[in-house]
């Protein structure tokens, strides 16, 4: 297990709208959808995947904003301690620890090392590979896309990977089988095998720019784009949120409201490992 990736960024308190409801359709509502979906698929000749935490959590990687996110218990935990401040000052009897949820720092020591690529993962693979997908964009830092046998000229990786260290000389990038560690582009303490320049892991920090060239290519394939289907993104992060906006439709397949919402071609609201699955099936892809 490695160490908690959420616990090396930095403190920052806007972390956005956490623990909000997951709905899901009724069978019938999501067998009409799916089919919705399948003629958006089959009509469109450029289509871009936005991939966000919720593809993870099948694999065992925590997301950040479900109802059980990292985020979503951080802010519950705070919570809790400014209720038990408030209790002790007033006298009142404290709670017990044994009655506290898992705290947040518990919940962000995630399994990179040991999670396997999950069904959607390995969908968004095979179907790049023949074509029925032009490009993905993820702002996962798992290396699961990369994993599921994604090659890396087929995707960008906005917020950076645990697995990933770049030369800072040269860019060419190592994907290692352990997590780099580190956060901010700091310096390894290996060496580049090409030019022997410094290395630095890739990890960004809140408030860090998106790196190029794979935000400028994440701007140009979302605008290329007929159809960019947002598979388990809370869509509140800037700017990778607005990316499908530049399409000419988009489609999310989140349990969670977005704030995109309003402006989807389709909303289903499934489990997305469901979704990819039935899309599979339907196209006739094993």
């Amino acid at each position: 297990m490695s160490s908690g990736y959420a616990t090396r960024l930095s403190e920052y308190p806007n972390k956005g709208v956490c623990g909000l409801p997951e709905m899901s359709e009724s069978s019938r509502t999501l067998t009409l959808k799916i089919s919705t979906l399948m003629k958006l698929i089959e009509e469109s000749k450029y289509i871009v995947v936005l991939t966000g935490a919720g593809i993870s959590t099948s694999a065992g990687i925590p997301d950040f904003r479900g109802p059980q996110g990292i985020w979503t218990l951080e802010k519950r935990e705070k919570l809790m301690a400014l209720s038990r401040k408030k209790r002790k000052l007033s006298g009142a009897k404290s709670c017990t620890t044994a009655t506290r949820t898992i705290s947040s720092e518990s919940a962000s020591k995630d399994c990179f090392s040991t999670a396997g690529p999950t069904l959607t993962h390995r969908a968004i693979s095979k179907l790049a590979s023949l074509n029925i997908i032009q490009y993905c964009i993820t702002q996962n830092v798992d290396g699961l896309h990369r994993r599921s046998g994604l090659p890396r000229d087929k995707h960008s990786v906005l917020h950076g990977c645990v697995f990933t260290e770049k030369c800072e000389k040269c860019g060419v990038e190592y994907f290692r089988d352990f997590d780099i560690g580190g956060v901010r582009c700091q310096k390894t303490g290996r060496s580049c095998e090409e030019c022997g320049g410094d290395l630095r892991d890739t990890v960004l920090d809140w408030e860090d720019e998106l790196p190029e060239p794979d935000y400028g290519f994440s701007q140009d394939h979302c605008g290329r784009s007929d159809l960019v289907i947002c598979l388990g993104t809370s869509l509140r992060i800037e700017p990778a949120g607005s990316l499908p906006l530049l399409a000419k439709k988009y489609v999310i397949v989140n349990m969670q409201a977005t704030p995109k919402d309003d402006d989807a071609e389709l909303l289903i609201r499934a489990k997305v490992d469901y979704v990819m699955k039935e899309i599979l099936c339907r196209l006739g892809v094993d």
